[in-house]
């Protein structure tokens, strides 16, 4: 499969070799820049996708955010936009997402993980400093080479500082997904540079357990989760991870972003001085066996208005019948 798209347009400078995937409502295809060689990788969104308002402003926002960007961890986006059909170039990476990789594995040994969630520090925290906030990481959008190199990629719900606040329709599309959303996002804040750290503290919660940390029947259950209950202690899933290390991830995780990792740089220094830090005497690992419920609680509250008319009533007939 060899062929350019769109003559005339900005597009037609792309030879493109193979198509790789359909992400979501785009397609993306594998192609040779014709003016320097290059491979890339080409973002084209569905006829119909393109027709709506809400996902046109939210591939124009990661068109932006992907050009304003240069770092090693980072997908760079090398061109763009319009006129004629919408799309995205992105450097052509070689390797498989983080999923992938633990779809195959269950889990990744604590050196293998630490590295890597350095590397992602790393990348968070220079894309923070650019007034960047990804909102959605998770396995799915960190790809990982053959040397354990990672790129983070997709910044389609990322929000931008002095930029416009992006509105969509789906509760999902505003905060990312369920299994990595922060507690605070769940509240129905926008997030900041805590809620990226909380979504690194489960990817390496997973990396380290094979599992995430919270669970649930559907989307808003396993959300909910995260607001009642801890997680079981990652030292009971991997007994290799040290005590050091899993007050990490209880930092990371901590559902009070004001308690939490300020910045993927403080994330990063205790992960590389480990051998400095002291492990706390935390409610997590001794609570974590107690399940509480949300919606259980509004269940049994909602039950107990609805008894008391029938209560009242009971008194009423006890009272008039002993009258």
């Amino acid at each position: 499969m060899v062929k350019h798209l769109e003559p005339g347009s900005r597009l037609e400078h792309y030879r493109i070799t193979e198509q790789t995937a359909i992400a979501g409502m785009a397609t993306i295809f594998r192609a040779t820049d014709t003016r320097d060689g290059h491979e890339v990788a080409i973002k084209i969104p569905h006829f119909q996708a393109e027709a709506d308002p809400v996902f046109f402003s939210r591939f124009q926002r990661e068109i932006e955010i992907g050009k304003k960007l240069d770092h090693p961890g980072l997908i760079r986006v090398v061109d763009g936009g319009g006129p004629g059909r919408i799309f995205l170039v992105s450097e052509w990476v070689e390797g498989r997402s983080l999923r992938h990789m633990l779809s195959s594995t269950g889990r990744l040994t604590i050196d293998r993980a630490v590295n890597i969630a350095l590397q992602i520090c790393a990348a968070l925290e220079y894309a923070h400093s650019q007034g960047v906030v990804h909102r959605d990481l998770k396995p799915e959008n960190i790809m990982v080479d053959s040397e354990d190199r990672i790129k983070i990629m997709d910044f389609g719900i990322a929000s931008l500082q002095g930029s416009r606040r992006l509105t969509f329709g789906k509760l999902s599309e505003v905060m990312g997904s369920p299994d990595y959303i922060s507690p605070e996002q769940v509240r129905g804040k926008r997030g900041d540079a805590r809620s990226d750290v909380y979504a690194l503290g489960i990817v390496l919660y997973e990396m380290l357990t094979g599992s995430v940390p919270f669970s649930g029947s559907n989307a808003y259950a396993i959300m909910n989760d995260r607001l009642v209950n801890y997680p079981i202690p990652p030292r009971q899933l991997t007994p290799a991870i040290s005590p050091q290390l899993q007050e990490i991830l209880y930092r990371a995780l901590e559902r009070d972003p004001v308690k939490r990792y300020a910045k993927a740089g403080e994330f990063a220094w205790d992960l590389s001085h480990q051998d400095q830090l002291a492990a706390e005497d935390r409610t997590e690992m001794t609570e974590w066996k107690q399940r509480r419920s949300p919606l259980k609680r509004r269940i049994l509250s909602y039950a107990a208005v609805g008894l008391i008319p029938v209560v009242v009533l009971s008194l009423l007939f006890l009272v008039a019948r002993h009258g």
